[in-house]
């Protein structure tokens, strides 16, 4: 039999590990799957299209599979909040479930969402990744591997963001961040490349010089969008990293950030 407080309220139809724990005033919806090792510490709720997998720990007030914040949402259009391994989700996180995507919401392994922090409906996001306090990715975001984003972050819906990108404080992003960069500002632009967040990966000295080489040519070079690209091919036959900064690019919908502006 599973640890369950006896103030938590859990609908008939919720399928919970019996290594998982519920505690007091939590609220978990029919429906939902909670796996093995969930830890779920007090008025947690837990929202009927939740699936979550081995041990992920939700703080005081985390609600997990939310309405989402849509005008024209309505219960029978909810989709999946699939919820992967090992995640941690501060006091008072709110991840939306899906609703325009028949996937749902998505939510890898080992991310750390601090208190406050938001993910909205259907966004998909990846492994590694820390969201700082009050942190937030409206509907439809890409976050892809090992981000960090700081506190009060704002992700405008449909954006996405490559991998080991760090994005400082109160930044507002409109567009695509391409991976390893770091980017800051009001308006979001980008400032270099994530040397720290390279080196702390194990990247060696090569690695890093193809990206390098990389971020030149769509950020310094002068260079069209379009003309980096094709530049870009021949050294991403050669480098598989600069290969997946020309995969993000040319998926790109939204365009990416700008440099920073000079004074």
């Amino acid at each position: 039999m599973s640890n369950i407080h006896p103030t938590a309220i859990v609908g008939e139809a919720a399928d919970i590990h019996p290594s998982a724990h519920i505690g007091p005033f939590c609220i978990v919806e029919d429906g939902a799957v909670i796996g093995p090792d969930c830890v779920l510490d007090s008025q947690v709720r837990i929202g009927a299209t939740v699936r979550l997998g081995r041990g992920n720990r939700a703080c005081h007030g985390a609600v997990l599979g939310a309405e989402p914040q849509d005008l024209g949402f309505s219960p029978d259009k909810a989709r999946p909040l699939v919820i992967g391994d090992h995640n941690h989700f501060k006091e008072h996180v709110v991840i939306s479930c899906g609703v325009k995507d028949e996937r749902g919401t998505r939510i890898g392994n080992h991310n750390y969402f601090m208190n406050g922090a938001h993910v909205g409906h259907d966004c998909l996001v990846g492994d590694h990744n820390i969201l700082a306090s009050n942190a937030t990715l409206a509907g439809h975001v890409t976050l892809h591997d090992r981000c960090f984003l700081s506190g009060l972050v704002a992700v405008h819906q449909f954006c996405r963001i490559g991998s080991l990108v760090m994005i400082g404080g109160v930044s507002g992003v409109r567009q695509d961040i391409p991976p390893f960069s770091m980017a800051n500002g009001q308006y979001a632009r980008y400032v270099g490349l994530n040397r720290v967040g390279l080196r702390r990966n194990g990247f060696d000295a090569a690695q890093r010089s193809a990206i390098k080489q990389a971020h030149r040519l769509l950020f310094h070079s002068g260079l069209s969008l379009k003309s980096a690209i094709e530049t870009l091919r021949e050294p991403a036959g050669e480098s598989p990293e600069v290969a997946e900064i020309l995969r993000f690019v040319e998926g790109s919908e939204r365009g990416l950030i700008g440099t920073r502006e000079r004074t």
